[in-house]
């Protein structure tokens, strides 16, 4: 089943999380094959990341916890606000989107 993690950064940790983010990403390739979808949440600004979504295919919502127990940006407290839902996607994902 595919999980949403809509995950928010603590004010004053965008350091933080530029310190953390290459083994946040390490973390995020070992489930490659069931991501979904992925990203930073940005800022007004279009640039500054101000958090996190990301959809992951997990058997259960207590195993999609577990892996966000982990997470570094949750162990290093990057994180300031985390909901975790299930999700079903109705619309079929366009490719190549956004265009060029």
């Amino acid at each position: 089943m595919l999980f949403v993690f809509h995950l928010l950064d603590k004010p004053g940790t965008s350091e933080l999380r530029a310190r953390v983010r290459p083994e946040h990403k390490v973390y995020l390739g070992a489930k490659a094959g069931s991501i979904a979808f992925a990203g930073p949440l940005l800022g007004e600004d279009g640039t500054s990341m101000v958090g996190s979504l990301l959809v992951i295919d997990f058997p259960s919502l207590g195993e999609a916890k577990v892996w966000l127990a982990g997470e570094p940006f949750t162990r290093a407290g990057v994180y300031g606000q985390s909901s975790v839902h299930a999700f079903s996607n109705l619309w079929p994902q366009k490719v190549g989107f956004p265009p060029a």
